[in-house]
């Protein structure tokens, strides 16, 4: 088994995979299994197609970047205060909603306030971001691992079920396409850790492009099973929150599941993302790593705080 080639595409799924996939079932089921089937395989080829791109540009690159670096290079100033903005506002959004999320994930199974499940959470990843890239890699494969495993386990449970009902799934409107397109679109965004992912490949680029391929072919299959497998379970009933839905059919282990499954997808996400963070100021900006590991981190711990 090609080990480093499992890490780096882990380091991509697990950034794309996040508790966004709990909503995929819903906007589908909306627009109608066969529809959001297409709009699925439209958006994920395209993102698949957009990030060999942005593989081609890390690899043709000298010297470590993240996005913004790369906008300077080939768009100017311009093109790095606009990348600088928009990444500023996704990823600290996305790290202070992650904290959140967890916090309310983790008091559902542990029983203690979503205060102090934050908190705990908030410890946990600061202590790999500090260490950085090497040990995100090495626990990356397997967290992303288990979020697979989960997906596969929700879905084994709903395929094996008697509410399994095939109809649910033979409705197609190209008319409702656009419905389940933001979420989508949302649910692929990765691109951020194709610089992490050469960075880690530092001593066998040509791993790159297999790399990117599997770690954007596994989000395509996997929001394709678990939508299937849901909207066949839940139908018209399904629920914003998908496994909120399975378990008033399946019973509340699949709300416990759910719980497990998006502990694991924000984690991943977090710390790809957070590490993406650091890497703007350490590459970017030339920043120590200190100062940009506590820019990074406090930051989204001071907004939700306050």
């Amino acid at each position: 088994m090609d080990k480093q080639l499992f890490r780096a595409s882990a380091l991509l799924s697990g950034t794309i995979i996040g508790a966004g996939v709990l909503g995929i079932p819903y906007v589908v089921a909306q627009s109608g299994f066969l529809t959001g089937l297409l709009a699925i395989l439209i958006l994920g080829v395209a993102i698949l197609l957009m990030n060999l791109f942005m593989g081609e540009i890390v690899l043709r690159t000298p010297g470590n970047h993240q996005l913004p670096g790369y906008a300077e290079k080939y768009l100017g100033k311009w093109g790095k205060r606009i990348a600088i903005c928009s990444m500023f506002l996704v990823i600290y959004g996305a790290l202070v909603a992650y904290i959140i999320g967890e916090g309310a994930a983790l008091s559902a199974i542990l029983g203690l306030t979503p205060f102090i499940s934050s908190i705990i959470f908030f410890i946990f990843v600061s202590i790999f971001i500090f260490i950085g890239l090497k040990a995100i890699t090495k626990y990356e494969l397997l967290f992303a691992s288990i979020v697979l495993f989960l997906i596969l386990l929700i879905s084994g449970f709903a395929i094996f079920s008697s509410q399994f009902n095939i109809s649910n799934l033979a409705t197609f409107d190209i008319t409702k396409i656009f419905i389940p397109y933001g979420v989508i679109l949302f649910a692929f965004a990765g691109a951020a850790s194709i610089p992490e992912m050469k960075e880690y490949l530092s001593h066998d680029r040509k791993k790159l492009k297999n790399a990117i391929i599997l770690g954007s072919l596994i989000p395509i299959a996997s929001y394709i099973l678990f939508a299937f497998t849901t909207i066949a379970i839940t139908g018209t009933s399904t629920t914003e929150i998908a496994t909120i839905g399975l378990g008033n059919y399946l019973g509340s282990s699949m709300i416990l599941f759910g719980n497990i499954f998006a502990i694991f997808a924000m984690l991943t996400s977090f710390l790809t993302l957070a590490l993406a963070m650091k890497e703007i100021y350490m590459y970017d900006y030339n920043i120590k790593p200190l100062s940009a590991w506590l820019l990074t981190m406090s930051l989204p711990l001071i907004i939700f705080l306050f």
